[in-house]
């Protein structure tokens, strides 16, 4: 009975949204002090060109974590018209310089302080000092 709801919670969130990931937990300190630790930010996936300044939420190939970053420069290619987005992150994967569409999950656009602290300490490993 719990289950049931929560999923379609979810569904709705992602078919307003437009995202398939439409809330992430922050799991490093690396967006303090605007995000800290266990917020939870809420994503959408717009066609709106990003711009340097947004947070957006992206995969990298050949990770399966999702990163949340502040995107430093957008690059549009003229060929293809195509965007090409750096962020604070300087290394991605494999000698990737830019992030593309593809990899992006959608921007923040709000969040809950502190809430997804539950979800860091379910997941991360309890460190036993001997």
């Amino acid at each position: 009975m719990v289950v049931t709801p929560a999923l379609m919670i979810w569904k709705a969130l992602m078919c307003t949204t437009g995202s398939e990931l439409p809330v992430v937990v922050v799991l490093s300190g690396s967006m303090e002090p605007g995000f800290k630790r266990g917020d939870i930010l809420f994503l959408h996936a717009s066609k709106d060109p990003i711009h340097a300044g947004e947070i957006i939420v992206f995969n990298v190939d050949g990770e399966d974590i999702s990163i949340v970053h502040r995107v430093v420069k957008v690059h549009e290619r003229k060929d293809t018209a195509k965007l090409d987005v750096l962020t604070k992150r300087i290394a991605y994967y494999h000698d990737q310089l830019w992030l593309q569409e593809r990899h992006i999950m959608g921007r923040a656009v709000g969040f809950l302080p502190y809430v997804g602290s539950f979800t860091i300490i379910m997941t991360e490993k309890p460190v036993i000092k001997q």
